[in-house]
């Protein structure tokens, strides 16, 4: 009974296997550089992706063209976002709400409008889009995120858009061939230093039917660095430096501007 059992479980398997679909689609992609770096004049910059579809003879014949959403996500972070209102003809803030773990900056590359890409729902489930990235906020003991027309939410999305650290464009991707994709992701002067993922789905009928995933640093270099490092090891020693440079800064401008 053993053998027989194997014989049928095999038979099963090899069935299965010859009842499965045609291969699909399999996306590469490169970035033209994986570090950007940054100095003192740093004022932002962009990173190139290309991209191509790579087909086989297996490959399922498709209705419609094909189409790219290229999500680029930063450091994760805890953020804060307060409200204001007029006091007594003065601006005070009277409430606040913590964002955790949310992405310092986002960008959401496609080649047309996501809604002509995919359904709601699908759009929901990969989290495509600032309006359906998820991003959790700590209201009392809870941590959950909350419907678009909140306004934390809707507060922090502003912000984030008005630095250009949460940038979506429905048409920033382009086909230069009818498999071979350009796109380029801008990176503002406000970029957080850390690693950025980069994800890129492939779609076809309104159906995700392939993805592929890459990353690169954004690093601070010479002095910048030289002051990140000594503030993170030795805060001690960056706190008296900074003290005396101050004190000397405030005794060179009294002998400089002094009235005799």
């Amino acid at each position: 009974m053993p053998a027989r059992a194997l014989i049928i479980a095999v038979a099963a398997l090899a069935a299965l296997c010859s009842a499965r679909p045609a291969a699909a689609e399999r996306l590469v992609a490169s970035l033209s550089m994986h570090r950007v770096l940054i100095t003192s004049n740093f004022t932002g910059t962009e990173l190139v992706l290309f991209g191509t579809v790579e087909r086989d003879a297996a490959s399922v014949a498709r209705r419609g063209d094909y189409d790219i959403v290229v999500t680029v996500t930063g450091p994760r972070q805890n953020l804060v976002t307060r409200r204001k209102e007029r006091v007594l003809g003065l601006w005070v803030n009277t409430g606040s709400r913590t964002f955790v773990e949310v992405p310092a900056y986002l960008a959401t590359l496609a080649t047309k409008p996501l809604a002509n890409i995919a359904g709601v729902e699908t759009l929901r489930r990969l989290q495509l889009g600032p309006g359906y990235v998820l991003l959790p906020q700590r209201i009392g003991p809870d941590l959950a995120d909350v419907v678009p027309e909140d306004p934390y939410r809707a507060a922090f999305l502003r912000l984030k858009n008005s630095h250009g650290l949460y940038y979506e464009s429905a048409k920033a991707v382009t086909f230069l061939t009818p498999t071979l994709f350009r796109t380029t992701i801008p990176l503002p002067a406000e970029s957080p230093v850390g690693t950025y993922e980069v994800d890129v789905k492939l779609f076809a009928d309104g159906t995700m039917i392939a993805r592929t995933t890459s990353a690169f640093e954004i690093v601070k270099v010479g002095f910048e660095q030289f002051v990140v490092t000594a503030a993170r090891e030795y805060g001690f020693f960056y706190g008296l430096g900074t003290a005396a440079m101050a004190l000397m800064t405030g005794f060179l401008a009294s002998i400089v501007f002094r009235r005799d």
